[in-house]
């Protein structure tokens, strides 16, 4: 596959919709993760509505343009999810990059579906899941 193929008309476009998901000003949660394949990183604030949901995400991404669309997809659809289903996501991420498993029921996964053919793409893919799952496992920050 070559990456014109790889870095689709569309996933490039997702990246200007981070623009949409600045950093939040007042969140509970703040959380990191980094991609020991190819050194992406993405930071995330994340504020629960009063069931423990996600109610806004914030988002500064440095990763290629896969890492960035992935952090689109997900800021698109995060809203009123939970941490449990936040990492049932990621772990159904994991499964499906390594074959085991048809992709999770996410939408706009389609968009990302190219990068799976390239394992050293996989760490970018699944960045914004980990950072949340690592912000919604810490103590809410002080605003």
């Amino acid at each position: 596959m070559s990456a014109q193929s790889l870095y689709t008309p569309a996933m490039l476009a997702a990246a200007v919709e981070l623009a949409n998901y600045p950093m939040l000003e007042e969140h509970a949660f703040h959380g990191t993760a980094r991609s020991a394949s190819c050194g992406s990183s993405l930071e995330m604030d994340l504020a629960l509505d009063p069931k423990g949901r996600l109610s806004q995400v914030g988002l500064t991404v440095r990763a290629c343009a896969v890492g960035q669309a992935s952090a689109a997809i997900f800021a698109r659809h995060a809203v009123g999810r939970s941490i449990d289903d936040l990492t049932g996501i990621h772990d159904g991420l994991i499964d499906w990059l390594s074959g085991e498993a048809p992709a999770p029921d996410w939408p706009g996964l389609d968009l990302i579906a190219p990068a799976r053919n390239y394992r050293g793409r996989h760490g970018a893919m699944l960045l914004p899941w980990k950072a949340a799952i690592a912000a919604l496992s810490t103590v809410p920050a002080s605003g």
